[in-house]
């Protein structure tokens, strides 16, 4: 088994962190988090990542301003895909021996 050294897990796991000066929206309110197509409507809370801890900056009108706030498009960039050989592979299907009749 291959053993990945602490400088390459530590390179791996910064490159997930959110960097400093960036921005998420929130909904405002006691319930959990959700989906921006849940109340659209509603009015989101912004926060920014300082480098520890997402720390609150400001509010927006509601989804649409808060996704040009917070600039979404850049999110999908930094997301890795596993490399292709790394994959196992399908395993064969189960084929019985004989072959069944219904009676």
């Amino acid at each position: 088994m291959d053993e990945e050294s602490l400088e390459e897990w530590a390179a791996r796991r910064d490159a997930r962190r959110p960097k400093p000066g960036d921005r998420k929206a929130v909904p405002l309110g006691d319930g959990p988090e959700r989906g921006g197509h849940v109340q659209p409507d509603a009015p989101r809370g912004m926060l920014e990542w300082d480098g520890h801890r997402w720390a609150p900056s400001g509010v927006a009108d509601d989804h649409a301003t808060a996704a040009q706030e917070t600039d979404h498009q850049n999110e999908a960039e930094r997301v890795r895909l596993p490399p292709f050989g790394r994959l196992p592979e399908a395993p064969e299907p189960w084929r019985p021996t004989e072959v069944f009749h219904r009676p």
